[in-house]
């Protein structure tokens, strides 16, 4: 091959082409009039998914021409990575224009997520050769799945907020440290957990987690995926977390968990955050006797700022819910404050109303409902009914009678709940009298009333058949059958 500096000057620029089933528009190499009578490249068209053509062609040009197209083509990668996150939280329930807008303004998270690709790919970028889009998402989707585990519904927050998601959580080390876990510092941060002291003893961290009833590996695991935690001071750490937890009433043998599931916890200002926060979600009304299980439930409740938890209290008072029923609300199901005001509650709210249903008492009943997605889980279960020609007036009565029936399986609850009931004999409006039959077990509850009430020779509507207690359904068919 012709050597770079033989290779005669081609002026090069980089044009948009037409998509070729990628994430976003390829580019073509486009050369100048001049250079046209000197190669036969001149309309050659190059998708960015063809790494080694485009490598070859980039030897013939310029030095300059080079840096240019590699931070064009750098640009297009960042792209990519945002694509595929947009993809990867429309997978996890986001609308399409919320995944898009988290993505597009998340510009801290895309270049972390570009340098996941720069150590993945570390020989393909030494080599100047570009990544396909295959390529870009085999290396970024396990990593964000990955995340997604460990951050669970705080993920949209840890995007949208890298690299410092817990701003309360901050130590005096660097930010590359804290939230940008690179191999490098993984590895250092196992190291200082698993290296004996000079003395031979296991670092004090180590040992005070032994105690406290964790395993080596597991403390590893946390510090893989929390660096930080390996320079935790065990004194003014670690001890006044486990305190502060053991007097709210969680047993010693749940705080291994609490540490696995948000380590970042032990690194927040117990008297400039935690306590501060617990007061006032004390004074908004969550039940002070139920800390334990709230933290149990979900750790990362006392993570969030003041900030975020007044917009979710703000919106939760807009929509109806009492000062009382919003700290009821947040003891019961502390998962709420996860949930975005405006791309979750207020849009789910909304949908609720749209078909009838009161969104205060619903939100009250069945706060776990308005973490999912209007398009991809609600929509669906409320077309469901309507193919079975309910109406939406009927619809919402169900809502508001029975809340969870939109968190229910299709395939593996409603359906087949549905179908063994048209072979029930009762006519339709029995479900709208009585959603909760979806509640009920279908082998354990549902067949077993209904083949005991028919072998008596008696028929009871469906909410007497399944709500009652077993001795007073047995009663009810003796007196009806003439057994008394």
């Amino acid at each position: 091959m012709t050597s770079l500096q033989a290779a005669p000057r081609l002026s090069l620029r980089l044009a948009p082409c037409e998509p070729r089933g990628r994430l976003l528009p390829p580019w073509r190499l486009v050369l100048s009039p001049s250079s046209c009578r000197l190669y036969t490249l001149i309309s050659r068209q190059l998708p960015i998914c063809n790494a080694q053509s485009y490598a070859d062609d980039l030897l013939v040009a310029s030095a300059q021409s080079t840096t240019t197209a590699r931070s064009r083509l750098i640009a297009a990668e960042r792209e990519e990575a945002k694509a595929v996150l947009s993809l990867f939280l429309r997978q996890k329930g986001l609308r399409s224009a919320v995944a898009a807008r988290i993505a597009n303004k998340s510009d801290g998270f895309v270049e972390h997520l570009i340098s996941k690709l720069q150590i993945a790919y570390r020989s393909r970028y030494a080599e100047g050769r570009e990544l396909s889009t295959p390529e870009i998402r085999d290396a970024l989707l396990p990593y964000l799945e990955a995340l997604s585990k460990e951050h669970g519904d705080s993920l949209v927050e840890v995007v949208e907020n890298f690299p410092d998601p817990f701003a309360a959580e901050r130590e005096s080390l660097s930010y590359s440290m804290i939230l940008t876990p690179t191999s490098s510092n993984k590895q250092k941060a196992v190291a200082r957990v698993s290296t004996p002291t000079s003395e031979g003893a296991l670092p004090e961290l180590v040992l005070y987690l032994l105690d406290l009833g964790m395993d080596h590996e597991e403390i590893k695991n946390v510090v893989r995926k929390f660096p930080a935690f390996a320079y935790y001071n065990v004194d003014r750490k670690i001890k006044p977390l486990v305190e502060l937890l053991l007097e709210l009433g969680v047993q010693r043998s749940s705080i291994p968990g609490i540490i696995r599931k948000r380590p970042q916890l032990c690194g927040i200002s117990l008297t400039d955050n935690l306590k501060p926060m617990m007061s006032y979600m004390e004074n908004i009304g969550v039940n002070q006797a139920q800390w334990s299980k709230v933290i149990c439930r979900f750790p990362a409740f006392l993570t969030y700022s003041r900030a975020k938890v007044e917009i979710t209290v703000s919106y939760l008072t807009e929509l109806g819910v009492s000062k009382e029923n919003i700290g009821k609300i947040l003891t019961r199901c502390p998962h709420l404050m996860s949930y975005s005001v405006n791309d979750n509650l207020r849009p789910t709210a909304e949908y609720f109303r749209s078909i009838g249903a009161d969104a205060a008492s619903l939100i009250q009943k069945c706060p776990q409902a308005f973490g999912l997605n209007v398009e991809s889980k609600l929509k669906p279960i409320t077309q469901f009914f309507l193919d079975r020609e309910f109406s939406i007036e009927e619809i919402g009565i169900m809502v508001n009678r029975f809340g969870i029936i939109h968190t229910l399986s299709l395939q593996e609850n409603l359906l087949p709940k549905y179908e063994y009931f048209l072979t029930l004999g009762y006519p339709r409006n029995e479900l709208v009298k009585f959603p909760q039959y979806f509640g009920y077990s279908l082998e354990l509850r549902i067949k077993p009333r209904y083949a005991r009430m028919t072998g008596c020779g008696v028929r009871l509507i469906l909410n007497q058949m399944l709500s009652i207690s077993d001795t007073r359904f047995e009663e009810i068919l003796q007196k009806k059958s003439g057994g008394f």
